[in-house]
């Protein structure tokens, strides 16, 4: 026996916590735990870009980055958006078996994952068929992981986690653009204001706030495009200026990246389908990543899991 999203039962009352700590995005741990140090740093895998869909044996790609995740036996598992593949331009019913096929990888991984949504996690926003536009595309997404709200935080073992929602549907040649609006905006001082400063904090966005892939790949005199980065990022940093960012992890880039500016470390974090399935994008192959979080520092490693792309060529 399952649920509706795929995960399995165990005892009827450890399922009934468990499953729903599962699909809120909760990691697992008592509420006191010890505050962070030198010699015991948190460990955390970060994993985004996943594109989950059936073809070219892609739930065995799934089962492979499932299976060398939870061998890292980390403390807390995030995923970075993304989940599935082309939801954007999908209608529920097409995107149902990308869903399933992520829900596989996600009951398979331990500590359960932590999720912040992608653009492609919108789902039905400007259907290809040309059937209506949902009402709410970000609906699906909150179903299926049970939850209220997409932006939310959470503490855990002396850190402060903030995952946002960095998109915003516009419709047109450039169908969606980063950026945190008003709302957000508010609910992000309230929840800092509820924070004390020496708290160290990770923000998660699958948008990036910070990076130079376009610079390196282009050229340093080319912009980041609206779709690509978030354009109210000095907004959104400025907020942190009373606290301790500790580390902001994005993704929706594919490439593996690592910046510190101002004393926060700016991980961009690859992907596990690399190039869409096509194997390794500028150099980055398919994989994820796994920090050590110290009070005042991070650890960063990209761990490729060993998937061989068998997408066909034109595809």
């Amino acid at each position: 026996m399952t649920t509706s999203s795929g995960f399995s039962p165990w005892s009827r009352l450890r399922r009934a916590a468990l499953i729903g700590m599962m699909l809120a995005g909760l990691p697992f741990a008592p509420a006191c735990r010890p505050h962070p140090s030198a010699s015991a740093p948190l460990k955390v895998v970060f994993f985004t870009d996943v594109h989950a869909r059936t073809e070219w044996d892609t739930p065995q790609a799934l089962a492979k980055a499932a299976r060398a995740i939870t061998a890292e036996h980390a403390d807390l598992v995030i995923c970075g958006g993304d989940m599935i593949t082309d939801g954007f331009n999908a209608t529920p019913a097409q995107a149902a078996p990308r869903w399933d096929a992520y829900h596989a990888m996600h009951a398979a991984i331990r500590p359960p994952p932590v999720c912040a949504i992608g653009n492609h996690d919108l789902v039905g926003a400007e259907p290809a068929d040309g059937s209506p536009p949902a009402a709410d595309p970000r609906a699906e997404f909150r179903t299926r992981l049970g939850l209220d709200q997409i932006y939310r935080s959470f503490d855990f073992r002396g850190f402060h986690f903030i995952l946002l929602d960095p998109f915003e549907v516009t419709g047109g040649d450039e169908p969606y653009r980063g950026f945190v609006g008003p709302e957000q905006m508010r609910w992000l001082h309230a929840d800092l204001a509820r924070t004390p400063r020496d708290v160290p904090i990770l923000l998660v966005s699958h948008m990036p706030r910070l990076t130079v892939v376009y610079q390196l790949a282009q050229g340093l005199a080319t912009p980041v495009p609206a779709n690509r980065g978030i354009l109210n990022n000095r907004e959104v940093l400025a907020a942190f200026a009373n606290h301790r960012l500790l580390a902001v992890l994005q993704g929706h880039l594919h490439v593996e990246e690592l910046i510190r500016w101002r004393g926060t470390t700016f991980i961009t974090g690859g992907a596990v389908c690399g190039q869409w399935w096509r194997g390794p994008w500028q150099g980055t192959p398919e994989g994820y990543g796994v920090l050590l979080l110290h009070p005042d520092r991070v650890e960063w490693e990209y761990h490729p899991y060993g998937w061989q792309a068998r997408r066909p060529a034109g595809r």
